[in-house]
């Protein structure tokens, strides 16, 4: 008797318990899978930018200063070499700059500015495909919904008789897992692509200071 009453205790727990997340998603319906396709790309794509980002900005504090003795003192070689280890945007832009030098002012400003227009579009790789997936994946989850609701009514349309409130409510709940999972994906998507377009946006503003530090500077001996 006393094992009849333990048994009748745990088992509403496990029903409980298994109903889990991962269960949902399974019964989430085919629409799932592409919703999980472009939470994978999504991740992929921020966790990239990330780290193209992150070593965007790393430009030494004193790589400013050292270009300019460098350049000043005539070590044009050697102010090359310099941006050449660094490697950064910035760098990869002065040293267009210090190719130029001797060239009309003007030529040497299209240069640095087309080398940062190369710059800018490899830093916003993949953002567009980033904005397409936080507005794509809630309108595939509300697809899988309405396709969900339309299997739900079909198969209690062929029920005889009374409508098992059992068969309607798991109908419309695993409907409904679709359109949680889109907007899940879609709002972390949203908020990873505003993120992203602030770093970029400050290592755009960064580059563009140094540039107009560099063109200063090739002014200096002029005057």
């Amino acid at each position: 008797m006393l094992l009849q009453i333990s048994t009748d205790v745990v088992d509403p727990n496990q029903v409980e318990e298994s109903i889990t997340v991962l269960s949902l998603l399974f019964k989430g319906g085919y629409m799932i899978i592409p919703i999980l396709l472009l939470w994978i790309v999504a991740v992929y794509i921020f966790v990239e930018r990330v780290i193209t980002i992150k070593n965007a900005s790393k430009t030494p504090s004193n790589f400013r200063d050292e270009i300019r003795s460098k350049v000043i003192s005539g070590n044009i070689s050697e102010a090359r070499l310099l941006c050449d280890q660094v490697g950064t945007p910035i760098a990869k832009m002065i040293e267009k700059g210090i190719s130029r030098i001797g060239n009309p002012l003007k030529n040497i400003e299209v240069s640095i500015e087309n080398i940062g227009k190369i710059e800018i579009y490899k830093l916003e790789k993949n953002l567009s495909l980033l904005a397409t997936i936080s507005g794509a994946a809630p309108m595939i989850g509300f697809l899988g919904t309405v396709t969900g609701m339309i299997q739900a009514f079909i198969s209690i349309a062929q029920e005889e008789g009374a409508v098992s409130p059992k068969l309607l409510s798991s109908g419309i709940y695993e409907a409904m897992v679709t359109t949680a999972a889109g907007l899940f994906v879609g709002i972390l998507a949203y908020l990873g692509y505003n993120y992203l377009v602030a770093r970029v946006q400050k290592v755009i503003h960064t580059m563009e200071y140094n540039s107009v530090e560099f063109i200063d500077l090739l002014q200096e001996p002029q005057k």
